[in-house]
């Protein structure tokens, strides 16, 4: 196989993930990794609360999953294209990724063990606070997708062809 036929393969997978996975799943991964509004006023004690909400713990995790397969796209990428300046945005990219993985988890954690209010008064303030984590999570979101979409784009575009559109077939694409 050669390294274009690669990359154009990888293209393949990461394009309709960023697309699915990235804009349109956390509206509903977000519903399915919380605990639902039906389940809520049912609960009675800290530890129904908590079930509840540990309950919720292996979709966040089939969730953070499902989001680092662009980020394993672009470190494929990476390997087959070796460049310093790339691999410290993609170095960049699977920081920001971590960082945003962990405050989404908090925040669907939170948001399971509060319960839209039901579960207050058997929890610490600290829980109500993850109801401001989504500001945190557009503020390190934003710039991700920014450097994720434009690193796919620069990594998804062929090599060997100038921007005139002409395709130079000397160079090596093995």
């Amino acid at each position: 196989m050669t390294r274009l036929t690669a990359k154009a393969l990888i293209a393949v997978v990461f394009w309709p993930c960023l697309f699915f996975f990235w804009f349109l799943g956390p509206f509903v991964l977000f519903l399915l990794t919380t605990t639902s509004s039906e389940v809520c006023p049912l609960l009675e004690t800290r530890a129904q609360f908590l079930a509840a909400a540990n309950g919720t713990l292996p979709m966040l995790v089939v969730q953070t999953l499902i989001y680092a397969v662009p980020i394993g796209c672009l470190m494929l990428w990476n390997r087959l294209s070796p460049e310093p300046e790339r691999a410290r945005h993609v170095a960049t990219c699977i920081k920001l990724f971590a960082v945003s993985a962990v405050v989404g988890a908090v925040w669907d954690y939170g948001t399971s063990l509060i319960c839209d209010g039901y579960g207050q008064p058997f929890f610490s303030t600290a829980w109500r606070l993850t109801s401001y984590l989504p500001i945190v999570s557009l503020l390190i979101n934003i710039p991700l997708y920014v450097l994720v979409f434009s690193l796919g784009r620069a990594y998804s575009t062929r090599d060997d062809v100038t921007e005139d559109g002409v395709v130079h077939p000397s160079q090596d694409n093995s």
